[in-house]
């Protein structure tokens, strides 16, 4: 511990220098706190950190509090500037938790402090006071771990002093036009407002968009759709009113990849490999509602090998099940009715871990003969368990280091290339591998957090472009914190709004503002839901699928979370299983067609 001693004499020393004026702890009449959102219970608003999130627990008062874990690289730094008065004494404070942290502030025009602790198992307060300097209208006040330390918290963070008059909120910007416009995204600029420090892009009256310049480009757009955007301008005083309103359409979306899938979708999982109490459904069986079919599983050799193979069930155990030749038969069948019929890889059993070059080349090979073989429209990646996973430097989702990620996105990407834009792709992750990855992502941020958390997210992110469907597993899942920084559990409507708006809004990725998971278009996701009580933990009654997607298409019928944008193009649902589905009375496929028509 040694290496911490220089750290604390330069902290000492600074609260000793010349210029620093000793404050009396109780607060003039006219100050005030100036600090905002110093409780975190607007999650990081206001608030600029390098890792990190709130959390519910633990807080010393309200219902939040900061968390932020250094990495070996990183010390966790979380800030804001604030406007001071010239000249004027000030006192910053706040409760903290955890080994080695600081509170202080820079800017101020005069002698920058810190203070801090070493230990601190229960909320422990930091205070500090400084004089600004005779020209100073800025300081910024921060809080930050030490590297490799582990987890600290912050809570009540203020600073007391003389306040400044903000004045009016600025004019509304006027010249709001349209530039580039895509099937997925539109440019907009306007004219610059003065007094403002930002501007607030909105879309069909929901605020999307927070910039500091005058333009911005809006995406995760639905192709084909009309859409309302307008700015406001922010300075401290508040926020201005709302422009006029600018209307751009976005263009019709690229060919290939599925998109001639109708505008609302019903996937399904047809166990093909296996039988269990649903029993065996054959594939001529399965009614035209469903839209995609994802025939379980393909499954490796062994776990790194690369090698897939389809194995249909065998009639010792499916006693109904149908002849190879009516099989693909059926497949045909249902193509030429416009379904989509792919095999789907991995499975709660099947691991599949491409640790090397050699098992991506088996993966892309072995299957390749599978979809060649039965004529397939493609593939459906459903990596469970431990088939992704990061090394604990991997932080940064767009440029992934880790082998099994690394060849897994090289093996896709070489088969969407061998097959053309015609090539179905879709994955089936569970929230932890993604909507975790909010909060948590991989192991050298996060002291010993599952590497799983979020690890689908580079995956994801490669494949944006070329991937038709993703179809999260929104159940036997535990809780999740959603963009409202509250955690939201499974068995209602709630659970799967929240979960849905993050992939369609972006997300922070493990509670870093700079690192941001930019929002899939509509048309690319369906909500997982089990079809059954039998099918998985989370299942939910038809009434809360309809408020689900009613929500997230319509903004009606929402509960306590609120989206950040109305998506009607949301592609649809995706079910485990077509097979418990039939089991329990064809309940599922029924909400669908009763909502979609």
């Amino acid at each position: 511990m040694d290496r911490f001693r220089p750290l604390a004499l330069l902290a000492a020393a600074a609260l000793t220098l010349p210029g620093v004026t000793a404050l009396s702890s109780a607060a003039r009449a006219a100050d005030a706190d100036l600090a905002r959102n110093g409780g975190f219970e607007a999650g990081l608003d206001g608030w600029t950190c390098t890792a990190g999130t709130t959390v519910n627990s633990p807080v010393r008062t309200g219902a939040s509090a900061l968390q932020a874990t250094p990495a070996g690289s990183d010390n966790a730094r979380c800030a804001q500037t604030v406007t001071v008065k010239p000249d004027s004494p000030y006192t910053l404070s706040g409760y903290v938790r955890g080994s080695y942290v600081h509170l202080g502030a820079s800017g101020t025009g005069t002698t920058d402090v810190s203070t801090w602790t070493q230990s601190a198992p229960a909320w422990q307060q930091l205070t500090t006071t400084f004089r600004t300097g005779p020209s100073t209208t800025r300081v910024t006040l921060y809080t930050h771990g030490w590297y490799g330390t582990g987890a600290y918290y912050a809570d009540d963070i203020s600073l007391v002093g003389p306040g400044v008059d903000a004045g009016q909120p600025p004019a509304p910007p006027t010249g709001l036009k349209a530039g580039t416009v895509t099937s997925s995204s539109v440019a907009l600029s306007w004219s610059p407002v003065p007094g403002a420090t930002s501007y607030a892009v909105h879309r069909d009256g929901a605020k999307v968009q927070t910039v500091s310049g005058t333009s911005a480009t809006i995406g995760g757009l639905s192709p084909s759709t009309a859409y309302g955007f307008q700015v406001s301008a922010v300075n401290e005083a508040g926020e201005s009113a709302k422009s006029a309103t600018v209307r751009a359409t976005t263009t019709a979306g690229p060919g290939g990849g599925g998109t001639d899938l109708p505008a609302h979708a019903l996937v399904g999982y047809l166990h093909a490999s296996f039988a269990n109490g649903s029993g065996y459904t054959r594939l001529a069986d399965v009614p035209d509602s469903w839209d995609v079919i994802d025939l379980a599983f393909g499954e490796p050799t062994s776990a790194t090998s690369g090698d897939i193979r389809f194995d249909r069930c065998p009639a010792t155990e499916c006693p109904s099940v149908e002849s190879d030749a009516d099989f693909k038969a059926a497949i045909r069948a249902k193509q030429a009715a416009g379904k989509k019929v792919l095999i789907s890889i991995g499975g709660q059993n099947g691991q599949v871990q491409l640790t090397t070059t050699a098992a991506r080349d088996t993966f892309v090979t072995s299957v390749s003969k599978i979809i060649d073989e039965y004529g397939l429209d493609g593939l459906d990646i459903d990596f469970e368990g431990h088939s992704l996973s990061l090394n604990a430097d991997d932080t940064d989702f767009k440029n992934p280091k880790t082998p099994v990620i690394v060849n897994l996105i090289s093996a896709l990407k070489t088969l969407k290339a061998k097959y053309g834009d015609d090539f179905v792709l879709t994955m089936a992750p569970e929230t932890f591998f993604v909507q975790l990855g909010y909060q948590y992502y991989g192991t050298g941020q996060w002291g010993g957090q599952d590497p799983r958390a979020g690890a689908y997210l580079p995956v994801i992110h490669a494949l944006r472009d070329d991937l038709t469907l993703l179809h999260v597993q929104d159940y036997n899942s535990g809780p999740i914190m959603g963009l409202d920084n509250q955690y939201h559990s499974m068995g209602g409507a709630d659970f799967h709004i929240a979960m849905t708006d993050m992939l369609l809004t972006g997300f922070p990725v493990a509670g870093n503002a700079n690192n941001v998971f930019p929002p899939l278009r509509p048309d690319q996701v369906a909500i997982g839901m089990p079809a059954s009580t039998n099918a998985g933990n989370g299942h939910v009654p038809p009434a809360e699928v309809t408020k689900t997607l009613d929500c997230l298409t319509k903004k009606a019928n929402c509960g306590s979370y609120a989206t950040h944008g109305t998506w009607p193009a949301l592609r649809g649902l995706m079910t485990w299983s077509i097979n418990w589905d039939r089991y329990g009375g064809w309940e599922f496929q029924r909400t669908f067609d009763g909502y979609f028509g």
